[in-house]
């Protein structure tokens, strides 16, 4: 693969063989972006489990402190006072099945989270086909499908992300902004790692965190030592 100027220029401040500990390693990370936006930084973890069985399944979702830094769109499926429930509490976009109908024939997708009511899966579930695969889905699992609709909004606005090991048992999780400093940033990552630790399915055998890597959004990325969490 062919990098650009910054990427190489990145390469240059850090070791890549060594394994960081968490405060160095952010420190170091911080040192790669070169970008002139302000990047994000993503939490790469390799777990030792196996994806294929249903009880080695690592998924769910944690409120980082500091937040994400991103502005995120809530979309509620909901009726009734739910609905006023949802939009008093700050949901962007409320509805029912005018908003499936929007999505289907106008395959509009303005919107990061969907969370909606128990009552309204069944309605959800037309559009499960095409939200599944973007990760859009309302799960139970990351609280996304509740009647406790403020609660939820609330979460999400403040920072929650959701994590779920994909089929080559790695976790990715943004957990924060370049302009957030190594503070804010070894926070929010304590939090989601101790939230992963914490989920490790009982199916589980053997060394659990294989690999912990930090990059940012156009930088190489930095091993970390896992066992430090």
């Amino acid at each position: 693969m062919k990098h650009g100027k910054r990427y190489l220029e990145s390469v240059k401040v850090y070791d890549r063989q060594k394994l960081y500990d968490p405060a160095e390693g952010l420190e170091t990370v911080l040192a790669t972006a070169k970008a002139k936006f302000d990047e994000t930084v993503e939490a790469h973890i390799r777990l030792g489990v196996d994806p294929r069985h249903a009880d080695q399944q690592v998924r769910g979702a944690v409120v980082l402190p500091n937040g994400t830094g991103k502005t995120v769109r809530v979309l509620v499926f909901a009726k009734g006072d739910k609905a006023k429930e949802a939009l008093d509490a700050g949901a962007d976009f409320v509805g029912d099945d005018d908003l499936v109908k929007k999505i289907q024939t106008e395959n509009w997708f303005g919107f990061d989270v969907c969370v909606a009511t128990p009552d309204m899966m069944g309605t959800v579930g037309r559009i499960g086909r095409v939200l599944g695969p973007k990760g859009l889905m309302p799960n139970p699992k990351s609280g996304t499908v509740t009647f406790d609709i403020a609660k939820a909004i609330a979460d999400i606005k403040a920072g929650k992300v959701e994590y779920r090991v994909d089929k080559t048992a790695i976790v990715h999780v943004p957990i924060g902004k370049v302009s957030f400093g190594v503070e804010k940033l070894n926070e929010n990552l304590s939090t989601l790692m101790d939230a992963i630790i914490k989920a490790k399915p009982a199916a589980a055998k053997g060394t659990y965190i294989k690999s912990l890597v930090i990059a940012t959004t156009m930088g190489p990325g930095v091993k970390f030592n896992g066992l430090k969490f």
